[in-house]
């Protein structure tokens, strides 16, 4: 199936059964040295090391106590979490299902269903002053509508970090290229003390995604005044 060659990377035997893009997708992958450092380190997926970089940069679960993970699935955000933040209650949704993660509750449902903000909250137990998102749509082939389906996923983790977060959290969303929509930019500044769109080492450079990083939640009473504000009251 693979191969060796003389600079080193592995190359992928085309099979009758595989086609051309699963073929470069696995070479890809096997030459990818973030999968062999997550595999080497125990992480489900190579997206831990983009949540890791993230919070090297921005200190994002620095003394944290409560978190949130939106699309958790495979479940390398919420290691890190543990790893990095052990005394941090986590609780993660996802549609697949994922494996156990020690000291992880993991609920497997639709984030979008009406119940499930309500079973977050239940199962977490207390304000989370954290919410990760790592969702994506299933892309359908047309870039304008995966990037709507996406966007909306964006703005329903957004508007749930408003709703439910701590004064003085933080929220980071998957976003993609051209980063995020005006209008929730708009509702992210209102509510943030800091919006700023990363694009950590560990996301592969030819991909178009992005990461919006909101810090400083200003709590619901403080957005309701800087609206006040801004509409003269």
């Amino acid at each position: 199936m693979t191969r060796g060659t003389g600079g080193g990377k592995v190359r992928v035997k085309t099979a009758k059964r595989r086609s051309e893009q699963s073929t470069r997708w696995l070479q890809r992958q096997l030459n990818d040295p973030y999968v062999r450092q997550a595999k080497a380190q125990g992480f489900r997926s190579r997206a831990a090391f983009k949540i890791m970089e993230l919070d090297d940069k921005y200190g994002l679960l620095k003394g944290v106590r409560a978190v949130v993970d939106l699309g958790v699935a495979p479940g390398g955000w919420a290691q890190v979490v543990r790893k990095r933040a052990p005394k941090a209650a986590v609780v993660g949704i996802d549609l697949l299902p994922v494996d156990a993660i020690e000291g992880v509750t993991l609920l497997q449902m639709d984030f979008m269903d009406d119940a499930a903000e309500g079973k977050l909250r239940e199962a977490l137990g207390d304000a989370p002053d954290l919410v990760l998102s790592d969702m994506a749509a299933n892309t359908v082939g047309h870039a304008q509508t995966d990037h709507l389906r996406t966007m909306g996923l964006v703005e329903a983790a957004a508007w749930f970090a408003v709703e439910h977060l701590k004064p003085g959290g933080a929220f980071v969303s998957k976003v993609f290229a051209g980063g995020t929509d005006k209008d929730l930019l708009v509702m992210l500044k209102q509510n943030f003390k800091t919006v700023k769109h990363a694009k950590p080492p560990a996301s592969r450079k030819g991909s178009s995604e992005w990461y919006v990083v909101a810090q400083g939640f200003k709590g619901r009473s403080g957005s309701k005044q800087e609206d006040e504000d801004d509409a003269g009251v």
